[in-house]
């Protein structure tokens, strides 16, 4: 399996339409939001052009009231793969979802599927009080997670706290951390580009997006601002605006501001791979190259 990366705007989907045509195969989308059909303008979903030159999947497989996390992802691709290598001996996974990334890696401990009512009521409990009381119960029930948790994502203190409860167990218990095995290999490409050029492809995505319609979009999606897949970039700032907190300017500028703040996330988790290959997206030939070598390498069923 072939693996492409890379912070938003940096160019991915071009590069692995080019690629996927080359060894005439598929798409497996590694983006956690743009799974959500309601979502399309927001998250930068392929266009019906794009999903026209090669079959993908994972996109807009999903709605916005549907639970999903990276555990059932891990599932999903398994499963998923199992059947595509049956008439492919290359498939590609694309996108910049660094946790759905690792499950497909490393795994995902086996933790208690959620608790709905539990998760229901920790997310009405989000909406009318913020983060502070969850994390609060966090510390008291697991000092351990609280400590290495990202203290500023909803959806993860809400699972750990729900898992708590439910199972009355420390949710660090369950991380094993132990590395499962695949049926296949993975090599790994990231895409990167001068930051500053980087920063100006965002602006643009934006400039795009909000000529498409974003805020519209957003509009018909403010009534659902409290669930979790809306947390997005794109929609929260304007959810912002639409209840008066903001300008409309101040929303766009926010936008800009958060997207290049996760942009730089996603670059320092990406950079954490060692096994990662670094490419400019406008060298396909040399990542075509490499994907070549790599596939001659191994020897399971020309997988990489």
């Amino acid at each position: 399996m072939l693996s492409i990366s890379g912070p938003t705007a940096v160019g991915k989907t071009e590069c692995s339409l080019q690629i996927a045509e080359h060894f005439k195969t598929e798409i497996i989308s590694c983006d956690s939001r743009q799974m959500y059909k309601e979502m399309k303008i927001g998250t930068a979903v392929p266009d019906e052009a794009e999903l026209k030159r090669v079959k993908h999947h994972f996109i807009g497989k999903l709605s916005i009231h549907d639970y999903y996390n990276a555990s059932m992802f891990e599932q999903n691709i398994v499963e998923l793969s199992s059947k595509l290598f049956n008439t492919h001996d290359l498939l590609l996974m694309v996108g910049g979802s660094g946790m759905y990334l690792d499950a497909v890696l490393y795994g995902i401990d086996d933790i208690p599927d959620p608790d709905m009512k539990i998760r229901e009521a920790l997310i009405r409990q989000h909406e009318s009080e913020g983060l502070p009381p969850l994390l609060v119960q966090l510390e008291k029930l697991d000092p351990v997670s609280y400590q290495r948790i990202d203290r500023n994502n909803p959806k993860r203190v809400i699972r750990a706290v729900e898992v708590c409860i439910s199972s009355g167990k420390p949710f660090s218990s369950f991380h094993t951390r132990q590395i499962k095995s695949r049926d296949f290999n993975i090599l790994m490409i990231g895409l990167e580009i001068p930051r500053e050029t980087l920063y100006a492809r965002i602006d643009k995505r934006i400039d795009i997006m909000l000529e498409q319609g974003l805020e519209a979009e957003a509009a018909k999606l403010h009534p659902h601002q409290g669930l979790i897949a809306l947390k997005s970039i794109g929609y929260r700032e304007f959810f912002q605006y639409f209840d008066g907190k903001i300008s409309r300017d101040e929303a766009i500028h926010l936008i800009r501001k958060n997207t290049r703040q996760y942009a730089r996330k996603q670059i320092n988790w990406l950079k954490r791979y060692k096994a990662m290959h670094w490419f400019n997206p406008d060298d396909i030939e040399g990542m075509i190259d490499l994907t070549k070598k790599s596939k001659q390498e191994v020897n399971i069923s020309s997988k990489i």
